[in-house]
């Protein structure tokens, strides 16, 4: 295939790079000739380097520089051109003035695509005087690295483009989704659960952003912390695409933003770009500072409070601590001076110890996630007793199979700082399946590849369990008053029904033979 690529940046030279190499001939250029002088410098150094380390050989890499081809000028006519994808700075003007030039020199049998990221597909293709040519390709940087890659069909886009772009896509050797034309489309859409609620959470003060960046690496296993996050993408361009989107949804409470960062990107605490984010970079940067470490008596006698021999929580927590050689009360109730240790579950420590008449002083929350690493979380109310906070600290770190458990020590709040992250980003995944923005599997693959994710957030669900998620959503929502933490529609159904998350159910397409859904008439 011959493939014009417009717009010789980032992008462009890494979807030229990547489609050169599979074996396509690329047309590059750009409004700016030395932008494709560099670019074709770029790309003829990451072909080296792939020799250099045994992932191609000579031969394959001088070959695919030679179906790089450099155009001086991006409107000259292009006969055998069957696909244009657009990589130029994000501006609808911009964009439909390049695709409304290209309309008058290339043939109508050519496929327009456009990289976006964040612009409606529809409204690009509505200035052609061709619409149906065109679609949305959206890519991620590094594209040779990033193998998954949006399809989005505008609303005119003829039926037959999705499937052709995503043969072409999966032919090159990445990963295709299908998206609908929705504002963030679907990766950045789902980002949205975990940065936003981990700005929730610093705005209720529940922990510091190296406490919940350390919880979602240890505890949820996430490669990186959201604040980490946040400072690799840059702030400014995360507080962007998180407005935009919320703005595009109609300022729905899910997707709802911080009051945090406005003020933090108007003083150019941008991240690793500008040296300083939520943390300071550069060589004059101090290094991180260390967690605090553990003290207090790990021999304090506990308690283990649950709602009886049916909670498994309690009964897991119990078990842990006693293998650890802690010493574990077993009575119907605390002894005067054990500590109380309360998993809670979507519900906070000072609602359980109001409701069960528990020592406000020494009674503490523990998250029951099952961790990813050696970490603990201990909730803490404004009733506690620092001392003894510090000896239960100290309980939980034991442990009896190897390296003691590292203590996050967190602001009591209702589900804790995991459970409300996982909360969040299942949420949001779900709410973009009940919309029909994307497939079950599209979600759960385009996640994981787009935003290394362990496992798909769907998928995710579904090892809690989706009658388990929805009591932690209902629980949320009653605890705080918050419409955020509002059960979604694709939760609640599938608790009831004994469904997976995963399960796109059955629809009613499915149920009517022969229909034309699109104008409500049958078929003959």
């Amino acid at each position: 295939m011959r493939i014009r690529i417009v717009g010789a940046g980032a992008m462009g030279r890494g979807i030229a790079q990547w489609a050169a190499t599979a074996g396509h001939t690329v047309e590059l250029c750009d409004a700016r000739t030395e932008a494709v002088t560099a670019a074709v410098d770029f790309v003829r150094s990451m072909l080296e380097r792939a020799v250099e380390k045994g992932q191609s050989s000579a031969e394959e890499s001088a070959a695919a520089l030679e179906r790089l081809v450099p155009l001086d000028d991006p409107w000259a006519p292009g006969p055998d051109v069957e696909l244009v994808i657009e990589a130029v700075r994000e501006d609808l003007g911009t964009k439909t003035e390049v695709f409304g030039r290209l309309e008058q020199v290339l043939p109508a049998t050519a496929v327009f695509a456009t990289n976006t990221s964040s612009l409606s597909v529809t409204r690009i293709a509505a200035t052609l005087k061709d619409p149906t040519r065109l679609a949305g390709l959206h890519f991620f940087n590094p594209v040779p690295l990033m193998r998954i890659v949006e399809i989005v069909p505008g609303a005119a886009t003829r039926p037959q483009i999705p499937p052709a772009l995503t043969a072409f896509v999966e032919g090159c050797g990445h990963r295709a989704v299908t998206v609908a034309d929705t504002p963030g489309f679907l990766v950045n859409h789902a980002g949205r659960g975990l940065v936003t609620e981990a700005l929730a959470l610093l705005e209720e003060s529940v922990a510091q952003p190296a406490d919940i960046d350390r919880i979602a690496r240890d505890v949820l296993g996430l490669r990186m912390g959201p604040f980490e996050l946040m400072d690799l993408t840059g702030l400014d361009v995360t507080a962007a695409v998180i407005d935009s989107i919320w703005q595009g949804f109609r300022y729905a409470d899910r997707l709802r933003p911080s009051y945090l960062t406005p003020n933090r990107v108007a003083a150019g605490l941008h991240g690793r770009k500008t040296g300083r984010g939520w943390f300071a970079y550069g060589p004059d940067a101090p290094a991180p500072a260390p967690e605090p470490p553990v003290t207090g008596d790990a021999d304090r006698p506990v308690f283990v409070h649950g709602s009886g021999p049916g909670d498994g929580d309690a009964a897991a927590l119990r078990e842990a601590l006693t293998a650890a050689g802690a010493v574990v009360e077993t009575g119907a109730g605390p002894t005067s001076g054990a500590l109380v240790l309360i998993p809670v579950w979507g519900a906070s420590v000072a609602s359980a110890v109001a409701e069960h008449g528990l020592p406000a002083s020494r009674s503490f929350g523990v998250d029951p996630l099952p961790a990813a690493g050696r970490r603990r979380v201990l909730a803490v109310t404004p009733a506690a007793d620092p001392a003894a906070a510090r000896d239960a600290r100290a309980v939980l770190a034991r442990a009896g199979d190897g390296d003691p458990y590292a203590v996050s020590v967190v602001r009591d709040t209702a589900g804790s700082v995991a459970q409300r992250l996982l909360a969040s980003i299942v949420s949001v995944a779900s709410s973009i399946a009940e919309r029909s923005i994307a497939s079950p599997a599209d979600i759960d693959l385009a996640v994981t590849a787009g935003l290394g994710y362990p496992v798909g957030p769907l998928a995710w669900g579904d090892r809690i369990g989706a009658a388990r998620m929805l009591e932690l959503h209902r629980a949320l929502h009653r605890t705080t008053g918050d419409p955020r933490h509002r059960p979604s529609r694709w939760v609640t159904e599938r608790a009831l029904l004994g469904l997976a998350l995963t399960d796109p159910g059955t629809s009613p397409d499915d149920c009517v033979d022969g229909a034309d859904r699109a104008n409500g008439t049958d078929v003959p």
